[in-house]
């Protein structure tokens, strides 16, 4: 479903920041990204996204091209949750949010309500739709914020530290909500300990290439090979 082959991008002015990146991601899949500050995750997905253009190699989602001819088609199969749910959620209420993007999207009303209805349903956030932004706790917002790119009903979603600042509570009601998501999901974090719950694959980046890649176990339990790229075990297994 999301290929990346043979892909090289530079700031401007800068080093190189991916370099000849090629992988394959199938439909359904879980990936975490991983990788030191600096690896190359979140120019990944800006890359995915085309809010940068690669210098060369070409990125596809579902065969169609990310660049200017296909961009549209390709936004409408991506949904992005941004680690800062604040810059995400930008109207009054949760309600008006989570409909801005499919009636954006030429959706009837009647159908953009359905979808809104559904989600905060399977959700359990009935309680949220009415709500202001700004009224709400921070969990409740990340949560919502998940609900805002369901509505749009993407294929593959995109997550950027989903579960960052959060108290262990709203981190594990994310978690779990993340687990139960059937599309396909690429997820960026530092906290391994969630990606190892809810990724059944591992791309660890360093310096804008692949370290490795594989199942999460394999690579989230292998001490040398964390430590080589600047990262260390899961909390979780360093107890062990």
């Amino acid at each position: 479903m999301i290929e990346f082959d043979k892909v090289n991008f530079a700031y401007e002015h800068g080093e190189t920041v991916i370099n000849d990146l090629s992988f394959r991601i199938g439909d359904g899949e879980s990936v975490g990204l991983i990788g030191a500050n600096g690896a190359g995750k979140s120019t990944i997905m800006k890359l995915l996204l085309g809010l940068l253009a690669p210098q060369s190699g070409r990125i596809l989602v579902d065969e169609l091209a990310v660049g200017k001819k296909d961009l549209e088609a390709v936004r409408k199969k991506l949904g992005f949750v941004l680690q800062n749910s604040d810059n995400q959620m930008f109207m009054p209420t949760v309600f008006e949010d989570m409909m801005f993007a499919p009636l954006n999207y030429m959706i009837s009303r009647e159908e953009a309500e359905k979808r809104v209805h559904g989600v905060l349903e399977k959700l359990g956030l009935q309680y949220l739709k009415y709500k202001y932004n700004h009224k709400i706790s921070g969990g409740e917002k990340r949560m919502a914020a998940i609900a805002t790119v369901l509505a749009m009903e993407p294929e593959a979603i995109l997550m950027d530290e989903p579960t960052s600042a959060l108290d262990p509570y709203n981190r594990r009601i994310v978690i779990n909500t993340i687990k139960d998501l059937t599309q396909t999901k690429i997820i960026t974090s530092h906290d391994l300990d969630m990606i190892m719950d809810t990724c059944s694959r591992v791309i660890l980046l360093s310096d804008g290439q692949i370290a490795a890649d594989g199942e999460t176990m394999d690579i989230l339990s292998n001490r040398e090979l964390l430590e080589a790229n600047h990262m260390e075990l899961p909390l979780s297994l360093q107890k062990r």
